[in-house]
């Protein structure tokens, strides 16, 4: 592994999106949010091979972004190189193996933890694209994947910013199909369909941008997922609504509370319809049916 460009900001739960946000315009690579559950801190990071300018240079430009783009303190904003062991090393500190009730073991390469009996096993390491489960919004996404499947019946799921691909690979571990996933970020989706074919599972996964979707589209799903930033949920809401079949469930999370009345306010203009709700700490998600019409 090669050595990696380590790009850091110090965030809080209310600057947490909108700096991921300016990482991801600044860098054109996904950012991972890791919590210290000790200090509470929480940092929005990126990890690239290379960089475009110097360090230094770099760190300017980016908290001159956020002076001027964000109505916040300037946070802490740190550029450093780590050699390949530090990198390694620091993912095993912090990522731990995931149980979702009797259903799914989400786990490191490195963790020696054995399945329960009936537990589907998704192996899975942090990397460039992040996500591996830890996550409150994803761990509520993966809860509902399991809840909701119903064994030797036919079921497809569509999952809209699949960043590692840990949402469609647990659903094609538990039994959907077909499972389309798609995400806008190449390396995304690179790095998804490498855990897809590691994990053994086949799936579909495409470089798209929602915004730039048609409306209607070619294939409706029994359950979509769309875990993205609360502003892409609003704007895109009838676009993600279109996608459910009739009696579906629609699964939306990446919401800080105080926005999650906003995001409710415009699925249910979609004829959508609240059925469950969860809030862990700043966060709260939200599982969505179709009114019959």
């Amino acid at each position: 592994m090669k050595a990696l460009w380590q790009i850091s900001i110090s965030a809080s739960p209310e600057t947490e999106d909108a700096l991921a946000k300016l990482l991801l315009e600044t860098t054109g690579q996904r950012p991972s949010v890791f919590t210290n559950m000790e200090t509470g801190k929480i940092t929005v990071s990126v990890h690239l091979e290379k960089l475009s300018q110097s360090a230094r240079s770099l760190e300017s430009a980016i908290i001159d972004s956020i002076r001027s783009s964000l109505a916040v303190e300037t946070p802490a904003v740190t550029v450093k190189k780590l050699s390949p062991q530090n990198w390694a090393e620091s993912w095993k500190r912090h990522f731990k193996p995931l149980s979702i009730g009797g259903a799914l073991l989400i786990k490191p390469s490195w963790s020696k933890r054995r399945p329960r009996a009936g537990q589907f096993v998704v192996v899975l390491d942090p990397g460039l694209s992040f996500g591996t489960g830890q996550h409150a919004t994803t761990s509520f996404c993966l809860q509902k994947l399991a809840s909701f499947r119903q064994p030797q019946t036919r079921q497809s799921l569509l999952d809209i910013g699949s960043g590692s691909g840990i949402l469609a690979i647990s659903a094609a571990k538990l039994g959907y199909r077909p499972v389309d996933a798609f995400d806008f970020d190449p390396q995304s989706v690179r790095a998804s369909r490498d855990n897809a074919r590691s994990n053994q599972v086949r799936i579909s996964f495409h470089q798209k941008d929602l915004t730039k979707e048609p409306l209607r589209p070619e294939h409706q799903y029994d359950i979509v997922c769309a875990n993205l930033i609360y502003d892409i949920l609003i704007s895109q809401a009838r676009k993600i609504s279109k996608r459910l079949k009739p009696g579906g469930r629609l699964v939306l999370a990446g919401i800080l509370s105080t926005q999650f009345a906003l995001v409710r306010e415009a699925f249910e203009a979609q004829d959508m319809r609240l059925v469950s709700t969860h809030t862990e700490k700043e966060w709260q998600s939200g599982e969505f049916d179709l009114l019959k019409r």
